[in-house]
């Protein structure tokens, strides 16, 4: 059999994977929220991916790896969505870091709407043994990026980048999903107030 037969059966092969992939990464988003990490069964998120057991195996090493997945994957969709959103703002001949922070900031808010849901499985505290120790950390290498945007890193980095992790959390997390919106623009407007000390 020549390579070129050999070919199709490997990418339909390889196509077939990925879709078992995002199938189960599927599953487990909608039973994470609905039911918590810790009430989720992998039985159940392999029953509603039409998957079997050892294909969850063979793509993650368990329940945990499958959040983990979700929420780095989730975490790149946000990193993609604030650096569009501030080459769109150089593009359009913004150059001083606080708008260009902004335009980021915006972008990274309207993320945590845009997939609301998800963002609140990961600030409820219900994930993986040692969650929060991973949260810690992306929380510290947002301020190094923010620090980058910014151009200097002190204290008004640290202030800046925990008060957009508290409008996201409210964000995300708030009944009232038109207030929350409303504090967002208003925290957005305060900080576009601040000036380095």
């Amino acid at each position: 059999m020549s390579s070129d037969t050999e070919r199709p059966v490997t990418v339909r092969t390889s196509e077939r994977g990925a879709a078992t992939r995002t199938a189960l990464l599927d599953a487990a988003r909608e039973i994470f929220i609905t039911s918590g990490f810790a009430e989720a069964g992998v039985t159940e998120v392999v029953s509603r991916a039409n998957a079997s057991v050892g294909s969850l195996y063979h793509h993650f090493s368990g329940k945990a790896d499958l959040y983990l997945t979700l929420f780095e994957e989730f975490q790149l969709r946000q990193t993609q969505r604030t650096r569009q959103a501030v080459q769109d703002a150089k593009a359009a001949g913004e150059s001083e870091p606080m708008p260009l922070f902004l335009a980021g900031s915006r972008a990274y808010l309207d993320g945590c709407l845009a997939e609301r849901d998800l963002a609140a499985l990961f600030l409820r505290g219900d994930g993986p043994p040692g969650f929060e120790v991973i949260m810690r950390d992306r929380l510290r290498q947002w301020a190094r990026r923010n620090a980058a945007l910014l151009g200097h890193e002190d204290a008004l980095v640290l202030v800046l980048t925990g008060a957009l992790a508290a409008v996201s959390q409210e964000l995300t997390l708030s009944t009232d999903l038109d207030a929350a919106r409303g504090m967002a623009d208003d925290a957005l407007r305060i900080i576009a107030q601040v000036r380095r000390p």
